[in-house]
């Protein structure tokens, strides 16, 4: 028991059904003290669960206009803007969580769009699959660690305290760490041509760094100004809100880089990973979310965003790939080629796209 301090032991203790002075688990000190928190929790997994929902919305009117005989725009398919209505929904939801929960409560909970995915293919696919059941478990418990061990954070976030942390040392610290990193992978990634999954997921995360930092900021001084206390006027609303436009552009950048490079199924969890670890850090250090959090609580909080980690792992990677129908293409109108021979090797080879020159009359010309 020395490890905690006594009211945090008391509040611990209560949230487990320990005693308190109130007669149910609404009127307990580990409610009234986490209040905001939990409806933030809760507005951050329904709308990551909606942002799952209108991707499968969407795909689903993608399919069905490539399945017409005459193909027409995505953006004339009543369902395609059906997808992208829950989706404005979803991340206007999102970026309202940060202004009730901590940074290091709000982004881990992204993996609730995985189990989402995770569920919708099993109403649609009618097959449950070890791999979500085990992905799932690992989450939800992982979840039940953050909300129980994060870290409150009651003080109320205006402007000139936004000011404040912007000037201070360990935040100027970490931004010169950060810029230099990203530097350095920018020059490996633009001069050397190194566009390695983890170069280009690790610099989606340092700018995601930045972008929770923002977007915790604006949604926040948005909160406190609807309650009656004005931060609107504050010239460091509108530097966030401009630092969360570029932050966001690039961050979408690259990462469409990497998803276009490499599997969706590699992709999503090095990505979630990267950026939970990022946004947690950025919390750490510009909002001091961890200042007063006792060693233990530290420590189970860091263990369920490893079971978080985990789960997404698990239902992602164990997905099925999917593979080109027709690993070949019809180019018997080229000349020197054989419409025998095998002239496009495998989707999933280093030499997709390329055609197979064994023919003398090829080499000749090239």
């Amino acid at each position: 028991m020395g490890i905690l301090p006594v009211s945090e032991w008391a509040s611990w203790n209560t949230s487990f059904g320990g005693p308190s002075n109130g007669s149910g688990p609404l009127s307990s000190p580990w409610y009234s003290t986490h209040k905001t928190q939990l409806w933030g929790v809760l507005l951050a997994a329904a709308s990551n669960f909606l942002i799952s929902v209108s991707l499968s919305i969407q795909k689903c009117a993608h399919l069905r206009l490539a399945c017409q005989t005459e193909p027409k725009p995505y953006y004339t398919s009543k369902l395609w803007w059906c997808g992208m209505t829950l989706l404005v929904l979803g991340e206007v939801g999102s970026f309202t969580a940060y202004g009730f929960a901590p940074i290091a409560l709000v982004a881990p909970l992204g993996y609730v769009s995985v189990i989402g995915s995770a569920f919708i293919s099993v109403l649609f696919l009618k097959t449950v699959r070890a791999a979500d059941i085990l992905g799932g478990t690992l989450a939800v418990t992982g979840t039940y660690l953050l909300v129980t061990f994060a870290p409150n954070v009651p003080q109320e976030l205006t402007a000139r305290r936004v000011q404040n942390y912007l000037v201070s040392w360990p935040f100027l610290a970490y931004s010169i760490l950060e810029i230099i990193t990203f530097c350095i992978l920018l020059y490996f990634y633009k001069r050397k041509a190194v566009k390695h999954i983890v170069v280009l997921l690790m610099m989606v995360a340092l700018l995601a760094s930045l972008t929770v930092i923002a977007v915790k900021a604006v949604a926040s001084l948005i909160t406190v100004s609807v309650k009656g206390k004005m931060q609107l006027t504050y010239p460091v609303f509108y530097i966030m809100i401009l630092l969360m436009a570029i932050s966001c552009a690039f961050q979408a950048k690259f990462l469409n880089q990497a998803t276009h490079l490499y599997e969706v199924t590699a992709v999503v969890p090095i990505n979630f990973a990267f950026f939970t670890t990022s946004a947690i850090i950025s919390g750490v250090i510009f909002y001091r979310e961890f200042q007063s959090a006792a060693l233990l609580s530290v420590f189970m909080f860091l263990f369920g965003c490893l079971l978080s980690f985990l789960g997404v792992f698990v239902i992602a990677r164990n997905k099925k790939k999917e593979h080109l129908q027709i690993p070949f293409i019809d180019c018997g109108h080229i000349p020197g080629q054989k419409l025998t021979g095998k002239i496009q090797p495998d989707s999933h080879s280093s030499c997709y796209g390329t055609l197979n020159n064994e023919d003398a009359s090829v080499k000749s010309q090239s």
